[in-house]
C-alpha cells in the first residue's frame, strides 16, 4: 500500500509509547492509529488508558473506542479496519503512526492473518455459554473428539483458544488449524515502515504501573467497572478480560477490599507486561528498541531520529 512511511510503535503497558506517538503526530502531521485490543472498546476509556478527549481533539486518532463492549472484536477485523484507515491516511496526506501493545495486531499488519469463517452469533453465544458452565477440561476433551489435531496444540486450560477452535469447527466444519494454514496477505510492507519498541527497564515499568493504576482509580476506573457490572456483560466477552476489570468487580461484590483490588490489578498488569515483553523478544528483535535512557536522551529530537 502506498502510504507515507508508516511508523509502528509497540511496547508494554505503561511504557510511554502513546505519548511518543502523540509527539510524532504533532511533529510529522500524522494520525495516531490504535493497535491495542482493549482500547477499541468504548466503555473503558480510563481503565484501558485510551487517549483523552483533549488528545483526540489535538491530532487525528483512529480505531479508539469505536466498538461496543458486547461485541467480540478480533485481529481479523482489526486488519480490515487498519487497511481502511491507512488508505484514508494516504488520500489525505497524513502519516500513519500505529501504536499499541497487542502483538497479534502488529502481526496482522506486517505478516497478515489467514482468512477465517464468519461465526454466526448463535454459535458464538452457544460456546461462550458452554465455557462458563463446563467442568475443567471438558471442552478440551470435546475438542479432542471433534478436532484432535487442533486439541493437541492447546492446553486444557486455554479456554479462550479452545472456544475459538470449537466455534470455527462448528461454523465451517473445518479445523481451525486448516484455516490457519491458508495464504496470508500483510496490510503493510515491512520494508517500508519505521518499527519501534518502547521498552523501559522493568523497575521503571513497575513503578509506572503502580502509580498509573492509582491515577486510574482517582479518574473513575471503579465507576467504569460499575457501569459494566450494571450492563450485565457476559464474563467471556474480550472486554471483560481488560486489566483491572476482574479485581474491581471483586471489590464491587465485596470479595476484595478497595486496596486489595488495586494491588491485585497492579500485580496482574505486571504479569501481563512480562508476557508482552517475552512475545516482543520472540517476534520483534529486528525492530529498534528504545530504553528509558534513550527516550530521555533524545527528548524532542525524535523527528530526525525517525527518518534517518
Amino acid at each position: 500500500m502506498n502510504v507515507k512511511r508508516p511508523i509502528l510503535i509497540a511496547g508494554p503497558t505503561a511504557s510511554g509509547k502513546s505519548g511518543l506517538a502523540l509527539r510524532l503526530a504533532e511533529a510529522l502531521g500524522g494520525i495516531v492509529v490504535n493497535a491495542d485490543s482493549m482500547q477499541v472498546y468504548r466503555e473503558l476509556r480510563v481503565l484501558t488508558a485510551r487517549p483523552s478527549e483533549a488528545d483526540e481533539a489535538h491530532v487525528p486518532h483512529a480505531l479508539y473506542g469505536f466498538v461496543a463492549g458486547n461485541e467480540a472484536y478480533s485481529a481479523g477485523r482489526f486488519a480490515t479496519d487498519a487497511a481502511r484507515v491507512l488508505k484514508e491516511a494516504c488520500e489525505t496526506g497524513l502519516r500513519p503512526i500505529i501504536v499499541g501493545g497487542t502483538g497479534l495486531y502488529f502481526k496482522a499488519l506486517t505478516e497478515g492473518l489467514s482468512p477465517m469463517p464468519e461465526i454466526p452469533d448463535v454459535i458464538r453465544a452457544r460456546w461462550r455459554s458452554a465455557a462458563g458452565k463446563a467442568e475443567p477440561g471438558a471442552l478440551h476433551a470435546l475438542l479432542a473428539r471433534r478436532d484432535p489435531e487442533m486439541a493437541a496444540r492447546l492446553a486444557p486450560g486455554d479456554m479462550q483458544r479452545i472456544v475459538r477452535a470449537l466455534e470455527v469447527f462448528d461454523a465451517s466444519g473445518v479445523s481451525l488449524l486448516d484455516w490457519q494454514q491458508r495464504p496470508r496477505a500483510p496490510v503493510v510492507d515491512m520494508a517500508g515502515t519505521v518499527r519501534l519498541v518502547v521498552a523501559p527497564e522493568r523497575d521503571v515499568l513497575d513503578a509506572r504501573i503502580d502509580a498509573r493504576f492509582e491515577q486510574m482509580m482517582a479518574a473513575g476506573a471503579l465507576e467504569e467497572v460499575q457501569q459494566l457490572f450494571e450492563l450485565g456483560f457476559d464474563p467471556q466477552l474480550p472486554l471483560m478480560s481488560a486489566l483491572g476489570v476482574r479485581p474491581l468487580m471483586a471489590n464491587l461484590t465485596g470479595a476484595l477490599s478497595r486496596q486489595a483490588a488495586i494491588a491485585a490489578a497492579q500485580t496482574e498488569t505486571r504479569q501481563y507486561v512480562k508476557r508482552q515483553l517475552t512475545w516482543a523478544r520472540g517476534n520483534m528483535l529486528s525492530w529498534k528498541w528504545l530504553s528509558e535512557k534513550e527516550m530521555q536522551s533524545k527528548q524532542g529530537d525524535f523527528v530526525s531520529f525517525i527518518d534517518h
